[in-house]
């Protein structure tokens, strides 16, 4: 995905087994997070980040989803231990991190491996993906969010 694409009309299912669409959030701007994995201190850092401003970024016009390969079990037990208020994707296929173009070949410790690239889109009203936020700042990912609109 990049600026001016489209998002996919199905975009996965929830920590509930509930298929999540992008017309579930027509007429609202989305904020759609994709993290590495639940429980990690970066992905709980940006996720609290996110439930710390809930409140504003919704009065600010926002709808916030978080996306991971974990399945729905590991989601619920993250959003309960943080009180998270927001969607998470079980993308444990992977589907929306590679139509995002997220899941990429990284490197750590050595090792090559396939992954989830932290990165946040901004789309629109109308489906459409506005900004692509790459350098994520974890700890402040809401108000990077906040302070470029």
């Amino acid at each position: 995905m990049k600026i001016g694409d489209k998002i996919p009309e199905v975009l996965g299912i929830d920590a509930n087994g509930r298929e999540i669409k992008a017309a579930d959030f027509a007429g609202k701007k989305l904020v759609l997070y994709f993290y590495p994995k639940d429980n990690t201190p970066g992905c709980t850092a940006e996720a609290c980040s996110f439930r710390d401003h809930y409140d504003t970024m919704r009065e600010a016009g926002y709808e916030i989803v978080g996306v991971s390969k974990d399945s729905a079990a590991s989601h619920t037990k993250f959003a309960d231990k943080f009180q998270l208020p927001f969607t998470l994707i079980a993308d444990t296929e992977t589907t929306l991190n590679q139509a995002f173009g997220v899941w990429q070949k990284k490197k750590m410790a050595g090792r090559e491996y396939m992954g989830t690239v932290r990165t946040t889109f901004i789309i629109n009203e109308e489906g459409i993906v506005e900004d692509i936020i790459t350098k994520v700042d974890t700890k402040n990912s809401a108000t990077q969010i906040l302070n470029n609109k």
